[in-house]
């Protein structure tokens, strides 16, 4: 995704900023700032904003603030006493002072679709879970209630423009009420939180089920939201009509193959704290080929804008290191609605026999292959449609007042 205001482009992707008489050098901390304001054009940016996206949270002075603003200002024609292009908020923060206009990364320059307004997207509520942490969740749509359980990399207001997962979010809210929620300590939900245990994920989400008023509900899970959305159903079944299990697993790779995981999670962990949000890093180049290998330029654009806005990189090596410890072994012969198990054969994040395994394990549970390299899927991606095709027959066959007694097999 491009930006373009005033006379300027800016371009993420290859940290570029051109003006109408050329390019424009700009140190990294001032490019991000630039990138934030651009991004969040409909609304103000705060201080506390801009230090946790430019400096990811570290204590900086108001001297180094000032003089990166300035810098900004500098780099796009502008002065803080025209403060034409970008204007300062008094005593809360700065915003765009021009329209700001989103592009494809196609090469051609065209006109892309801009990003939903804040009034477009559904108002964001806060839930308390047991422990007391802060959950943001909401809810779209009408019909049969459907929960997309909260994963790694979420944000209830940047999903509605994620080339990724916006897709996902229309599919899934086509005839249904649509709950969402960012997991604990990342997106919007309260960063400082408690402990990141599988307990605590099970907690959270029973306690935006509480705060929507809803009884019970089909849940949507992907990846590591899968054991925490199985332990819930295994712990509370009386909730939970139908589950949907997308390319999950039943143990983490710490668990599944202790001396070689160690050593390739510990080499992860390593990319991200160096890496996390920096387009030209080491571990967007892991990223990419191991979660989406087939993503467009595009979308892996706006994983790595997701990725600071979503969680610090300390927060996401926690969650990796608790999402490795998963185990549902367990809980899966307690588990009593009827489940669809879908799982890509070439998955090189969570193997095609994990998917198996929670498949055979659980007592009435349906399994679809499908044929995909993609562990985040993608849109453009046929084993997406064949699996989304797949989820739409199977909630249909549900009954049709969101309580699913009964699910009607094939024959």
């Amino acid at each position: 995704m491009k930006y373009r205001f005033a006379d300027c482009v800016l371009d993420p992707r290859r940290h570029r900023l051109t003006r109408a008489q050329g390019d424009v050098h700009v140190e990294p901390q001032v490019f991000a700032l630039l990138e934030l304001l651009a991004r969040c054009a409909d609304r103000v940016v705060t201080r506390d904003q801009i230090v946790d996206h430019v400096w990811q949270g570290r204590i900086v002075s108001e001297a180094t603030i000032s003089a990166r603003i300035s810098a900004a200002r500098a780099a796009v024609g502008d002065d803080g006493r025209r403060q034409a292009v970008i204007r300062t908020v008094n005593r809360v923060g700065l915003e765009m002072a021009v329209p700001v206009e989103c592009l494809q990364d196609d090469g051609d320059g065209a006109v892309g679709q801009p990003p939903p307004a804040v009034q477009d997207i559904p108002e964001i509520r806060m839930a308390s879970s047991a422990d007391g942490s802060g959950i943001a969740w909401q809810v779209s749509g009408e019909g049969p209630v459907l929960l997309r359980a909260g994963h790694w990399l979420s944000h209830l207001e940047l999903d509605w423009s994620s080339p990724v997962w916006r897709p996902l979010i229309h599919r899934l809210g086509q005839g249904r009420r649509l709950l969402q929620y960012d997991q604990r300590g990342t997106g919007l939900s309260e960063r400082d939180c408690g402990a990141l245990t599988l307990q605590g994920f099970v907690e959270d989400m029973a306690a935006v089920l509480d705060a929507a008023g809803v009884a019970r509900a089909a849940i949507f899970a992907v990846s590591q939201s899968v054991p925490v959305a199985l332990a819930f159903a295994a712990r509370h079944p009386e909730r939970v009509s139908a589950l949907v299990l997308v390319s999950g697993f039943v143990q983490g790779s710490l668990l599944r193959d202790k001396a070689r995981s160690e050593s390739m999670t510990d080499t992860f962990l390593s990319l991200i704290q160096s890496g996390w949000g920096h387009p030209d890093s080491a571990f967007m180049t892991a990223f990419s080929s191991l979660f989406m290998p087939e993503g467009t330029p595009e979308q892996i654009d706006s994983f790595i804008e997701m990725q600071l806005q979503s969680a610090t990189p300390q927060r996401a090596v926690e969650l990796r290191q608790a999402i490795g410890m998963f185990d549902v072994s367990g809980e899966l012969d307690k588990v009593r609605c009827p489940v669809l198990v879908g799982h890509g054969r070439r998955d090189a994040v969570q193997p095609f026999d994990q998917g198996q395994k929670l498949a055979q394990g659980l007592p009435d549970a349906r399994f679809f292959a499908f044929d995909s390299p993609n562990h985040i899927a993608v849109p453009q991606d046929a084993g997406w449609q064949d699996m989304m095709s797949a989820v739409d027959r199977f909630l249909a066959a549900q009954s049709g007042d969101g309580t699913g007694n009964r699910v009607v097999r094939d024959q």
